[in-house]
């Protein structure tokens, strides 16, 4: 499978598409994250963004929970919805559009445009893109429990990311369902699916369903 940036995500959908080599792997851009964001918020034109206290930028078109806590460095895109009870934690950049739900936690994370986080998630060192969707209650597990650095497994491939923080990354059109936990350095192509309660590693092809672990299915 590619898991290369340039094969995962439409990099026209996002405001940090220099930080992606389309034929580096998406981990790379995990470390580049805050540095980014400190370079970008003063840029922004200040007719269409506002700063609110330090390092953080937010479209004056985003709408914005009063119960929402932002941190810095962080940048919300225009349009986006942060509701009551999110809680950003920092070296976040979502897309245009987005929806950062209802006690969903993120921290050094990029959305692209038009990403739903939208109901109870937990959203850590990942990168989601355009259009991917995650349905409630699902999370991005981002620590191995022996907290050794995290390896990206595609079968017999490995891929040593020498981080012991690694979230997930998913393509473009991505549907996880409902109560799912996508572990340490799962990578899911554009246009796959997944079940409900599925524990998800490693890495699903493009146009796939996931039914279980053990269970991947070619789209018809």
């Amino acid at each position: 499978m590619d898991i290369t940036n340039g094969a995962l995500f439409d990099l026209t959908k996002t405001r940090a598409a220099e930080l992606f080599d389309p034929s580096a792997l998406p981990v790379t851009v995990l470390p580049l994250i805050g540095d980014f964001i400190l370079k970008l918020g003063p840029t922004l034109d200040p007719e269409r963004f506002e700063q609110r206290g330090e390092n953080v930028w937010i479209a004056r078109s985003a709408k914005i929970a009063a119960t929402a806590t932002i941190n810095g460095p962080c940048i919300i895109d225009e349009e986006t919805d942060v509701r009551p009870g999110a809680f950003i934690r920092g070296n976040v950049l979502t897309g245009k559009n987005d929806v950062v739900g209802n006690s969903t936690e993120m921290k050094n994370v990029i959305l692209f445009d038009n990403v739903q986080v939208p109901h109870y998630n937990y959203v850590g060192d990942s990168i989601l893109g355009y259009r991917s969707h995650m349905g409630a209650g699902s999370i991005t597990s981002n620590v191995k429990s022996d907290k050794k650095p995290v390896v990206i497994k595609d079968g017999e491939r490995q891929y040593p990311t020498d981080r012991k923080k690694v979230g997930a990354f998913l393509g473009d059109f991505v549907e996880v369902g409902c109560g799912s936990v996508l572990n340490p350095g799962t990578v899911i192509g554009r246009n796959s699916n997944v079940y409900p309660l599925t524990s998800v590693r490693g890495c699903i092809p493009p146009y796939s369903i996931c039914k279980k672990s053990d269970l991947i299915v070619p789209k018809e």
